[in-house]
């Protein structure tokens, strides 16, 4: 099976932020789209991301988060997808990159996984969380933390990361042919990291000062 992707972005805050409008209308678009797609052959993966710009605390994106994926998923049954031929891409439950105060990965683990056990259905084939502008090793401690979380997870939780896969690949290779094997090895321990993640045994790294920097960008698109 081919499979097709499309990203909305929406915004947290305190301020009425995101409106029900913006809401509803990114959830229908999603739902057509993964319909459209499941009528050509393709497996669409659903990406409602919260944006982890801002100064909101893990409460904030949580409810954010829950008021979205419930919208997407009410689109979705509305729209008849076929949910057991299609993939979630989701944010994790984090406060904004602003947030004076900090969350733990289990902390961002049960808010994660209590979000996805209200709203996501169980029909759900995967869930391929997003890194959203996390360092490489803040993802994968989060995404070990939430497999590693004591609760009913009916779906298979893994990822399906960009920058926090690439960037210090990118880093160790610099454009150079005689770096291509210290990029090489260099992707490799990454996706071993994160796979080890995806069944909650990763036990952290050493040496990982390239890993630890942030990805935040503000305001990032495509």
């Amino acid at each position: 099976k081919q499979w097709y992707q499309r990203r909305v972005a929406i915004t947290a805050g305190g301020d009425g932020r995101p409106s029900e409008l913006a809401i509803q209308s990114n959830a229908v678009g999603l739902a057509r789209y993964a319909t459209i797609c499941q009528e050509n052959g393709l497996v669409p993966i659903v990406e409602p991301e919260v944006l982890c710009d801002g100064e909101h605390s893990l409460e904030t994106c949580q409810i954010v988060s829950e008021k979205v994926l419930a919208a997407v998923y009410k689109a979705c049954s509305d729209h008849h997808l076929y949910l057991e031929g299609s993939l979630l891409k989701p944010n994790m439950v984090t406060p904004g990159n602003s947030c004076p105060k900090l969350a733990t990965p289990e902390q961002v683990a049960e808010a994660t996984v209590v979000t996805l056990q209200r709203t996501v259905p169980v029909s759900v084939v995967g869930v391929t969380f997003l890194s959203g502008g996390q360092s490489e090793q803040k993802a994968t401690a989060n995404l070990n933390a939430i497999n590693a979380y004591q609760g009913t997870k009916p779906w298979a939780l893994t990822f399906s990361y960009g920058r926090a896969l690439q960037a210090s690949v990118l880093k160790a290779w610099e454009g150079k042919n005689e770096n291509v094997k210290a990029a090489q090895d260099t992707l490799l321990f990454r996706s071993r990291a994160n796979s080890l993640a995806a069944l909650g045994k990763y036990t952290g790294e050493e040496n990982a000062s390239s890993a630890s920097e942030s990805l935040f960008v503000a305001n990032h698109v495509y």
